[in-house]
Formats: C-alpha cells, sequence, structure tokens
C-alpha cells in the first residue's frame, strides 16, 4: 500500500508542475528573451490586468500575481537559471519552499515600475502627461504598419526600487517626525504671531532621509531613461491623430505617471531610395479620406485626347487614367475616380475607401516648329470657318475706330 501512494504521488508530480503555466507564456516571451523585453512585457501586462482596472474579475487579480511573480523569477538571473533547468519546483526550492515567498509583493513590484503606491485609485494624484509627435509618411496611413520609437523620460531607480537608499533604509526625519510639513511662527507686532505651515527643508517634505544614498541615482529615486515603445498606425487614421499609453509619462516614487501622448503626423513627400518603393502615391495630398493628385498633359494630349496614364499608387497598385482620341481636356477641369482614396478609419457603415481627384494641368508650349504650327493652324481655321468663329465679334470688345487711331498716332509724332 505504501509502495503503491509512493507511485501515485510521483505521477501526480508531473501534473502538478504542469498545472502552473510556464513563466515564459505568461509574460508571451521566448526563452532567449533579454532583460528589456521581460522588463517591457511585465509593464504592459501589469497594466492590462491589473485589479484597479479590472474590478471584480478574480481571473484578472490572479493573473496580477502571477505576472509578478514570473517576472520576479526571469529577471533574476540565477533564478532564472534554475527555473530554465528544474521549472516550478526548483524555484520553490531556491526560494525555500515558500513559493512566492521570495519575491515582491506585486503591488510593490508595480509601484517600483509606476509608482503611486502600486495603485490606480480615484483621486490619486497623477503626474503630468508628456506628449510627443511623430511623423510617418502616408503611405503607412494608407497601408497600416508597425513602428517602433524611443522616449527620453524620468524613471523609478529599479537599483534602489525608489527608496533613494543604498540599502533600502530611510529614517524618520528628526525635524519634522516624518510629517513632511514644519509649523513656523512669524511675529507680526509685539504680542501677536502668525504660524504657517511649511515644508521641512531637512527631509523636502519627503518625511524621511537617508544616510546611504543610493549610487545609481544618487538619492534622487528617479533616473533618466530611454524607453522604446511600438506604435501601430492603423489604415485610414486620421493626420494628426492622438494615441495614448496610459501611465506611461514621467514616473516618481510620489504619484501615478502620467500619460504619454503621441501626436501622430504626416510627414513631407521625398523621394524612396529603393526602385519597389517608388511610387506616385509618395506625392498625392490627403484631405480627409480624399486624396488629389495634379496630372500635366501636354497640349496635344489635352486637345487631341488618344493617351494613356498609370499612376502607380500608395501600396504598389496601378490607377490608369486614359482619354480616348477626340476627347478633349479643359485645363483646371478634375476627374474623380471612386474608391482610390484613403481607407476608411475603422469602417462600420459608408465606403470603404475615400476619392481620387485628378485635376489636370494643360501646358503651353513656348513655341511651335513649323509643321506643329501648320497643323493646329489648319485644324483651327477649318473649325472656325465651319463654326462661323469671329474672335472679335465673339470676345465682346468695342471695335477699334480707326480715325481715332490715325489721329492719335499724329499727335504722338507732333510731339
Amino acid at each position: 500500500m505504501l509502495l503503491f501512494s509512493a507511485l501515485a504521488a510521483l505521477c501526480l508530480l508531473p501534473l502538478l508542475v504542469l498545472a502552473a503555466e510556464d513563466y515564459y507564456k505568461l509574460l508571451g516571451l521566448d526563452r532567449d528573451a533579454d532583460e528589456r523585453q521581460i522588463k517591457k512585457a511585465y509593464r504592459t501586462l501589469s497594466k492590462k490586468f491589473h485589479p484597479d482596472k479590472n474590478p471584480n474579475d478574480d481571473t484578472s487579480q490572479q493573473k496580477f500575481v502571477d505576472i509578478a511573480e514570473a517576472y520576479d523569477v526571469l529577471i533574476d538571473a540565477e533564478m532564472r537559471k534554475v527555473y530554465n533547468q528544474y521549472g516550478h519546483e526548483g524555484v520553490k526550492q531556491k526560494q525555500g519552499g515558500g513559493g512566492q515567498g521570495g519575491g515582491h509583493n506585486p503591488f510593490d513590484l508595480f509601484n517600483s515600475f509606476f509608482g503611486g503606491g502600486g495603485r490606480f485609485q480615484q483621486g490619486q494624484r497623477k503626474g503630468p502627461n508628456m506628449e510627443v509627435r511623430i511623423s510617418v509618411p502616408l503611405r503607412d496611413f494608407y497601408t497600416g504598419k508597425d513602428h517602433e520609437f524611443k522616449v527620453e523620460k524620468q524613471a523609478i531607480c529599479e537599483k534602489c526600487e525608489g527608496s533613494g537608499s543604498e540599502d533600502g533604509q530611510r529614517d524618520t526625519c528628526h525635524k519634522c517626525n516624518g510629517q513632511g510639513m514644519v509649523i513656523q511662527k512669524q511675529m507680526l507686532a509685539p504680542g501677536i504671531f502668525q504660524q504657517m505651515q511649511m515644508q521641512c527643508d531637512v527631509c523636502g517634505g519627503k518625511g524621511s532621509t537617508v544616510k546611504h544614498k543610493c549610487k545609481t541615482c544618487g538619492g534622487a529615486r528617479v533616473v533618466r531613461a530611454e524607453e522604446q515603445y511600438e506604435l501601430a498606425v492603423e489604415k485610414g487614421m486620421p493626420n494628426g491623430v492622438r494615441v495614448t499609453y496610459e501611465n506611461e509619462a514621467d514616473e516618481s516614487p510620489d504619484y501615478v505617471a502620467g500619460d504619454l501622448v503621441v501626436h501622430l503626423l504626416q510627414e513631407e513627400p521625398k523621394l524612396a531610395k529603393g526602385e519597389k518603393d517608388r511610387t506616385d502615391g509618395t506625392f498625392f495630398r490627403r484631405k480627409d479620406q480624399h486624396l488629389f493628385w495634379r496630372e500635366v498633359l501636354s497640349l496635344r494630349e489635352a486637345w487631341m485626347g488618344d493617351w494613356t496614364r498609370n499612376l502607380t499608387h500608395l501600396d504598389g497598385h496601378v490607377v490608369q487614367l486614359a482619354r480616348k482620341r477626340g476627347q478633349v481636356v479643359q485645363p483646371g477641369s478634375v476627374e474623380v475616380v471612386e474608391g482610390e482614396g484613403m481607407p476608411t478609419w475603422r469602417q462600420e457603415d459608408g465606403p470603404e475607401f475615400g476619392n481620387l481627384h485628378v485635376e489636370y494641368t494643360v501646358v503651353l508650349p513656348d513655341q511651335m516648329d513649323g509643321g506643329l504650327e501648320k497643323e493646329f493652324w489648319g485644324v483651327w481655321e477649318k473649325w472656325r470657318k465651319k463654326k462661323g468663329v469671329d474672335l472679335q465679334k465673339d470676345s465682346g470688345r468695342p471695335e477699334p475706330k480707326h480715325d481715332e487711331l490715325v489721329v492719335d498716332v499724329l499727335y504722338q509724332l507732333l510731339i
């Protein structure tokens, strides 16, 4: 019977180990992920599953705890090595059999990343927002594309976890007794005093002091750091759209970090370096859902027709413009090509794409060679006589009086 119990326990042990979710899978990481990728995954997931953002959701709350546990293990090089070799059981033995006992409190860990006591409580002090501008080509607004960008900002010191102390110890300020404020009396007149509450000049209003300052932050509790973010440019996003990253602005142990607000702008068009990336669409002009293009025609093309043009759109597909022989294009006329404009952002009802507006500009030659001039003059005279056109009469201008003209010329000669 004892042998049977032992065999049963051995069979159940792998199942118990498998029941705990793999730390790498939990954070969405590969097994060769570096420290930066681990921190980035924790930052994203801890905010997503934070209990304050998912009230009355036991699953999210447990996920928040599991994410903190996974981060604690993988960010520690020694613990990560143990986990890679022996899994969850090896980590528990290394921590003394206490499960999560060897790691941080989930809220303390969250606080070390974002400040504010580890919670998103209503009415809690929130830091200022940070705004940045990022420009991307029109092509990315049309096709959609993922970008990475970096922002330098204030971050809580990871070495001292925002305490400012090398050994993690802070002593109660002897002047304000931990209040951060002191009362000062000022005599206004003999026997008349005024009391004023002021910030303690010893601890700077923090209520505690540090004997051994952190060598990384110099006791400031925060450092300047560069953080990398991913920006998903969606198809049809409007120029100037604001993308908000919650609680990603400057961090401090004294408040919840504000939001990082990205203003997404369209950069000025420029010629592409690669041959395959060169498109006519690069020089489209955009207004809301519609695109605009100016096509230049010669006098012969505008008058005679019989031409075809291919425009390479932003994603590489071709839009064909053409006129049959005898079809005249008036200077400044606009052709609307339906469905060849910008995609509709987050389209639910209505058309998926706007329209492409093509404005035709006719270029007149400075002079004509003999053959071309003769050809055009012959065509003009034939049409004019057939229609009975007289430029002087049809212009609406008064006919010149020759007598007055002669008198005027003689007067100029006499002068």
